[in-house]
């Protein structure tokens, strides 16, 4: 082929890959949210404009693991050793509502220097990349994972072990892992049984699935709340959001309301609040 038409078509070929080739990501100004959301697949951190969060005063019965986290996170932003925390146990009690409130708390504390990223559970093998990105931010960052459990042949628990501690790297100094997970080991029974059942040797399968738990410093548990719990944590929102409520009968609502849904947390209590608020035509700003 001619050179004259060899060059046209080379530059055809090289605007088409320019065109297919995924754009870099973009520079992020950390200095513009106080929380962020990773996206794997364009390797890019999303600000969020409003975090949805609850005030810190409003989460009731879980005051133990409230002030060990929240002191956790105040050591941390002050540059003090602190651990990667796994907050595990009951549905609807609070723990990814404990995150967010504990980080907007020390955040009003310390002039906003501490940022929240969200992680979710299927990007976990991403870590690596987002912790390089991380390391070059001149603020503290809490990087969070909310749901965070493993199943069947995932092996992506693995990046997981290396990232919190062992690996070459590591984490960055600036960097602290916060997980939420309805299970303490972060996997299914019928897995690890699985795994003590083929394995040559049964005690080490098993150690190596349970060891992921233990590269959290800290293991916050909650569990499910009784009556007076409940109830505390109802009027809490009511009172928060002044909602007209006559004392007997708020109390027998909020009870029948925990028994015909067979449970009792703060999601339900949430849940009991939205529909009185509606029944009574109150808004529920903030």
């Amino acid at each position: 082929m001619p050179e004259e038409e060899l060059e046209p078509l080379l530059r055809r070929v090289a605007e088409a890959l320019e065109r297919v080739s995924p754009r870099p990501p973009e520079a992020i100004e950390f200095d513009n949210a106080e929380a962020y959301t990773w996206h794997a697949e364009s390797h890019r951190l999303e600000p969020v404009a409003k975090v949805n969060r609850v005030d810190l005063k409003l989460l009731k019965g879980i005051d133990s693991v409230r002030d060990t986290l929240l002191e956790n996170t105040r050591r941390f932003a002050a540059g003090l050793p602190a651990n990667n925390a796994l907050l595990w146990g009951a549905r609807g009690m609070g723990k990814s509502s404990l995150v967010k409130a504990v980080h907007a708390t020390v955040n009003a504390d310390n002039g906003g220097k501490l940022i929240l990223v969200e992680i979710h559970r299927e990007d976990i093998p991403s870590l690596p990349d987002l912790l390089k990105l991380l390391a070059g931010v001149d603020r503290r960052c809490i990087l969070f994972c909310d749901d965070l459990s493993f199943d069947g042949q995932d092996a992506s628990f693995k990046s997981l072990k290396a990232v919190l501690e062992g690996g070459l790297e590591g984490r960055p100094g600036s960097v602290i892992f916060y997980a939420t997970s309805n299970r303490r080991h972060l996997m299914p029974r019928e897995m690890i049984e699985n795994e003590r059942s083929t394995a040559i040797n049964p005690a080490e399968a098993v150690e190596e699935k349970v060891s992921l738990s233990d590269r959290f410093g800290l293991w916050l548990g909650f569990h499910t709340c009784n009556q007076d719990e409940f109830l505390a944590m109802v009027h809490g929102y009511v009172a928060h959001y002044g909602i007209p409520a006559d004392e007997k009968s708020l109390r027998a609502e909020a009870i029948e309301w925990s028994v015909t849904r067979g449970a009792r947390s703060g999601r339900v209590a949430w849940q009991f609040v939205q529909d009185l608020a509606g029944r009574l035509r109150v808004r529920l700003n903030g």
